[in-house]
């Protein structure tokens, strides 16, 4: 397979996305709406969503709280343009970046949610991410991520290593993120936020090998 940028793979495939994503992925009609079930209710809830997409789990959350505040982070500009046609009414901030990069402060959000976007990176590259998000949260504030993981260490491995060797037959350079699936265990998932400071780290929901972790401050 050829590997092809992040955001170049996702912004080529835009039109096909939300079929994809909701038809081709099992349990993906119940896992969406369930993860906005979880994002605050409050008037004004401050959230931010990491890896944004189209905004699928945006479509029911926004349904569940209209006065929400929230801020999406995406690599994709095609994406990002989908979702401000879909929600340009709400109010909603559009990052195009990838959010390893983008500054997200401190104390600036009641929660932050992350969909199928995060199987694509090893737990040293999550890890200040995870911090990132920790110190951007409010006290009380917690991290919603539904995502799919390896049921074990050596598929975990395997993964990481064909992407490293696809890289390097096809000449690519470190420093740019390509897209490859490596998922971690739920385990090494869970030690990476434990390790970024989250109190209490526990997953909500399963789905097959798609789980939700809800990570409190």
């Amino acid at each position: 397979m050829i590997l092809e940028k992040m955001g170049d793979f996702f912004g080529r495939r835009l039109d096909e996305y939300e079929a994809h994503q909701l038809g081709e992925i099992d349990s993906a009609r119940e896992f969406y709406p369930y993860t906005a079930e979880l994002l605050p209710r409050d008037a004004n809830a401050r959230v931010l969503d990491l890896g944004c997409g189209t905004g699928l789990e945006l479509d029911f959350y926004f349904s569940l709280n209209k006065t929400a505040h929230v801020t999406g982070i995406d690599l994709a500009h095609e994406m990002l343009a989908r979702l401000h046609d879909k929600h340009g009414g709400k109010s909603l901030k559009l990052v195009e970046g990838s959010y390893f990069d983008v500054p997200l402060g401190e104390n600036n959000f009641d929660a932050a949610v992350s969909v199928e976007s995060l199987h694509h990176f090893t737990q040293a590259e999550k890890l200040p991410l995870y911090r990132k998000i920790y110190l951007a949260l409010r006290d009380g504030g917690y991290f919603v991520l539904t995502d799919y993981f390896c049921d074990t260490d050596e598929q975990e491995s395997f993964f990481r290593r064909e992407l490293l060797r696809l890289k390097s037959e096809q000449g690519l350079a470190d420093g740019e993120f390509y897209h490859y699936d490596t998922p971690l265990t739920v385990p090494h998932e869970t030690e990476a936020l434990t390790l970024a400071g989250f109190s209490s780290v526990k997953i909500d929901a399963s789905w097959g090998s798609t789980h939700t972790i809800v990570a409190y401050k």
